[in-house]
């Protein structure tokens, strides 16, 4: 009965640290990661901000990928974007990953977020789950000169390329989802729904968790077959 209470805190205590979990079932170990609010790169957010800190989410994806213990990962989403390089990093090591992947957006995959869900190997977004596509933007002090504009350019073109390589959407239709106007009030963009994310190529299924814990399950078995 004590170990049971101490699995139990344990369990509690790494959801509290780190927003993930290690989950078993007969099917095997499957690592669930959240990756909430805004992505936090090298500058830290306020205290009262929703973030998820890429140094924390990098190393645990090089465990993840690492580990003989696992065999999947499960990542959910529900973020407001952030910072792109970090995010960026974070779909790169993701998208390198050779164990089954599986990403689930819930509420929000906005901005960065789109590179992020595409970057699992499988991608299923909630029926009443929105992302929100729009151009590289910068707070603070800009410099108005040709080589600014030319950086943005430079970025939305990796972002785009990413998401390209990773889903079913081409380039230019991506950017034609980011640069549309009259979708948003103050900026340019595309607010996509659901089962639009889905027909446009962009998300794999609309799904549930359950969608996405199967999908896990059933590629792990595939991939226990072959080592068998």
């Amino acid at each position: 009965m004590s170990d049971k209470s101490d699995i139990k805190k344990e369990t509690r205590d790494e959801i509290v640290e780190t927003g993930s979990v290690v989950t078993q079932s007969r099917f095997g170990k499957i690592h669930c990661i959240t990756i909430i609010g805004q992505i936090e790169g090298h500058t830290v957010l306020g205290s009262d901000t929703k973030t998820t800190k890429y140094e924390h989410i990098c190393p645990t994806l090089a465990a993840v990928e690492e580990s003989e213990e696992i065999d999947g990962l499960l990542i959910m989403l529900n973020t407001v974007g952030g910072d792109i390089e970090a995010g960026l990093a974070i779909a790169e090591l993701i998208a390198g990953m050779t164990k089954p992947t599986a990403s689930l957006i819930l509420g929000g995959g906005h901005s960065i977020g789109v590179p992020l869900a595409v970057a699992a190997k499988h991608s299923i977004i909630a029926e009443t789950a929105a992302i929100t596509i729009h151009p590289v933007r910068m707070s603070g002090v800009v410099v108005g000169a040709p080589q600014t504009f030319n950086y943005f350019e430079r970025v939305q073109d990796r972002i785009t390329s990413f998401v390209e390589r990773n889903s079913g959407i081409s380039a230019d239709k991506f950017r034609e989802y980011m640069l549309k106007v009259g979708e948003l009030a103050t900026d340019v963009g595309t607010v996509i729904y659901g089962k639009e994310a889905v027909d446009i190529g962009l998300i794999d299924r609309v799904g549930t968790l359950a969608d996405a814990l199967e999908f896990l399950h059933k590629e792990i078995g595939k991939k226990n077959e072959k080592s068998t």
